[in-house]
């Protein structure tokens, strides 16, 4: 969510200015979230991902958490809460915060923001911005949970133009190789074909479902079989 630059006493900041260096290991500093449609999102978004990519070794995926990016201002330090981020290439781990320092230079490749009335302006304005000159982030994307408007910007040659979107209405995220999408008044993920990525618990109906099905289908033909050896009267019970 929005906040002004501020001063962050961190652990361990008096040893880092002396010696020179950042600090690490920051803990995340963000302000509440701005309504339960917000945090529920966010949970959403977050959780649908770690599930579709659970294989995947090589991602980080968070929201609400703070990113450090100023390297040089121990005390006054740059930072920034985007509401969804997402980071290709690094290690899937738990982290208190994501500090550029201590990720190897990395910043973000995907964020989405949630508007509301006292964050749209930002989030569109000085935010944006500051997406597109200070951390080229190659796509950024805001949606707003009670109006449902939607829109989606991709770097090129140095500035955000909006991207495209499918027949279904979907934004395809070249980062991610998927689609960005409103279902039923939520903002979800698509696969790159545009099928809608299922809960977890949704994905496992659907495969109970489907060796149900399969478990008729087999009943189904053993029955035709049966009856067919009857129509030759052949004696199952013999054979």
């Amino acid at each position: 969510m929005v906040r002004l630059d501020e001063n962050l006493p961190g652990v361990g900041e008096d040893i880092a200015d002396e010696i020179g260096l950042p600090p690490s290991n920051l803990y995340s500093d963000e302000p509440p979230l701005e309504s339960d449609l917000h945090r529920h999102q966010i949970d959403l978004l977050i959780r649908l991902l770690k599930a579709w990519w659970h294989d995947r070794p090589d991602f980080y995926i968070s929201g609400n958490l703070t990113v450090y990016y100023n390297m040089q201002q121990l005390k006054t330090r740059d930072f920034r809460g985007p509401d969804v981020f997402v980071v290709l290439g690094t290690e899937k781990r738990d982290r208190r915060s994501w500090a550029i320092w201590d990720e190897g230079g990395k910043y973000p490749n995907v964020v989405i923001e949630l508007l509301s009335s006292s964050t749209a302006r930002v989030d569109k304005g000085a935010k944006k911005t500051l997406y597109q000159d200070v951390w080229r982030l190659p796509e950024y994307y805001w949606f707003h949970p009670e109006t449902l408007e939607f829109a989606g910007f991709r770097l090129v040659n140095g500035s955000y133009e909006a991207i495209a979107p499918t027949e279904a209405g979907h934004l395809p995220s070249q980062q991610l190789g998927l689609q960005l999408g409103i279902h039923e008044r939520q903002l979800r993920w698509f696969t790159a074909e545009g099928e809608l990525i299922p809960l977890p618990e949704e994905a496992e109906r659907q495969r109970a479902d489907q060796a149900q099905q399969r478990a008729e289908q087999e009943r189904q033909r053993a029955d035709r079989l049966a009856e067919k050896l009857r129509a030759l009267d052949i004696n199952l019970d013999e054979v």
